[in-house]
């Protein structure tokens, strides 16, 4: 879908912070949870796109609307004051740091009016081109760099799109070293709450005290080592926020999946029954772990057609966040990064073979039990590389069925559309709870314009089957 920028109006553009002195001048340390998110080479911001209906013309919203969201944000942001903040990272010897300074600090908060969007196509399922949700995009301020070298980044950003007499759209952007998905769904789930609620909290209080997290192996340092030897490459160059228009994703579309209970179950009970056949032994099987390995065989079987190997040998890599805060003994309301990353490896003959959703549900449920005793080795193998460490065929999968994000009610009903719009940079996938079905999963795809016609066909295929 093609669009035109000038239909696109600024409408308003302001700093948001909490209520003046409700939260005092406060320094926060970065753990190796944290630092590990500055040596990503193009550190994209998280990007999730939340659409309301609102069936009324632009000055209501302006008039009705927009007033509650900004002070709904204020009170937010005096609980979760870290989104408020900078990112200090100074010359070395000095660590970075998250640093909120009262007065001073707030986020960039901007509302557009885009007269002639499909809206249609906005909240449609069907493979769309991905740049259709890049209007929506929120834009953070440039890195900014003082006389003795120190660099500032701004963490958080918020752009709201009026669509006259439809709806309207939210796009919150964060830097992912202030916090992971579960922090991100804290902030949503506490600003919506205060939003419905015209000044009630229902959400949990967030724990920000970072000395909960130890460091007994001092990957601490060794990331800050990492992160001062790449002084010549800044590492927050490419972590601004924007989405690169043009080239980079002229080819690609993005569509939703939905698997129903119905499928979901079928799929555990035929992964069982064919364990029980083969005399394999048992291993962790939820709804996580049957979706990740059905989506997995059906992306590399959608880019067969354009693969030149024929090594049956050549491994692909299934890549997610492991939660540890119940791991490492944290509280659950931790507000900061807490994820390990997974890597689940496979061979390609065994993910393209007949029971090839067995194995990879196998080798992903392997993985999850796994890392409940060593979710923190990765990192550690990580930091004592010194280097990053590449992993061949990567296929990335972000968030979870469980983080709710239909759950957000700003007071005008949940959103009719969700979207992580970060995971265009790649060939990617997204999980959430499905909006209109109990127990079932909405699957986000990027993909190329044949891989996604092939991964339809190929899902659609097992679905049949499924429901058969």
């Amino acid at each position: 879908m093609g669009y035109d920028q000038n239909t696109i109006k600024v409408l308003d553009h302001c700093q948001v912070s909490p209520p003046a002195g409700s939260v005092p001048t406060t320094s926060l340390p970065l753990n190796f949870f944290d630092i590990k998110w500055l040596l990503k080479p193009k550190n994209t911001p998280i990007q999730r796109f939340y659409l309301y209906e609102f069936p009324h013309p632009t000055h209501h919203f302006m008039e009705t609307v927009l007033p509650i969201l900004k002070q709904s944000l204020s009170l937010t942001l005096q609980q979760l004051y870290p989104c408020a903040s900078n990112l200090v990272c100074p010359p070395q010897p000095n660590k970075p740091h998250i640093l909120y300074v009262d007065g001073e600090s707030s986020i960039n908060f901007t509302v557009s009016e885009w007269s002639n969007a499909n809206f249609e196509q906005l909240i449609a399922d069907y493979p769309r081109e991905v740049s259709i949700y890049h209007p929506f995009v929120s834009s953070f301020p440039p890195t900014r760099t003082l006389e003795d070298g120190t660099r500032l980044l701004p963490l958080m950003a918020i752009h709201v799109t009026v669509i006259p007499n439809f709806g309207f759209g939210i796009c919150v952007g964060i830097q992912h070293v202030c916090t992971d998905g579960k922090g991100f769904l804290n902030i949503m789930k506490t600003w919506s709450s205060i939003c419905k609620t015209k000044g009630e909290c229902l959400s949990e209080m967030p724990f920000h005290d970072r000395s909960v997290v130890k460091d007994p192996n001092g990957l601490e340092l060794n990331f800050c080592e990492e992160l001062w030897n790449r002084a010549e490459t800044d590492p927050m160059d490419d972590g601004t926020g924007s989405i690169q228009f043009g080239q980079a994703h002229h080819d690609k579309v993005r569509a939703t999946f939905v698997l129903s209970k119905v499928h979901i179950e079928k799929l555990k009970q035929l992964v069982s029954l064919i364990c029980k056949k083969e005399e394999m032994e048992t291993f962790h099987l939820s709804t996580f772990v049957v979706t990740s390995a059905l989506i997995w065989v059906c992306m590399v079987k959608s880019k067969e057609k354009e693969t030149t190997s024929d090594d049956e040998d050549e491994l692909y890599h299934l890549t997610f966040g492991i939660d540890c805060r119940s791991h490492c003994g944290f509280p659950l309301t931790y507000f900061g990064n807490c994820v390990a990353p997974c890597y689940v490896p496979l061979k390609r003959s065994q993910i393209l073979g007949e029971n090839g959703i067995v194995e990879a549900a196998k080798a992903i449920g392997e993985k999850v039990v796994e890392s409940k005793t060593s979710a923190l080795s990765w990192l550690t193998k990580r930091a004592s590389n010194g280097t990053k460490v590449e992993y061949s065929n990567k296929i990335p999968m972000a968030g979870s069925p469980k983080l709710g994000g239909y759950e957000t009610d700003f007071g005008w009903g949940r959103p009719l559309k969700l979207e992580a719009v970060h995971i265009d940079e790649a060939d990617s996938v997204s999980l959430a709870e499905s909006r209109d079905m109990e127990g079932g999963v909405e699957v986000g795809v990027v993909l190329g314009r044949t891989p996604m016609n092939e991964f339809n066909a190929i899902l659609g295929h097992y679905l049949s089957i499924f429901t058969g």
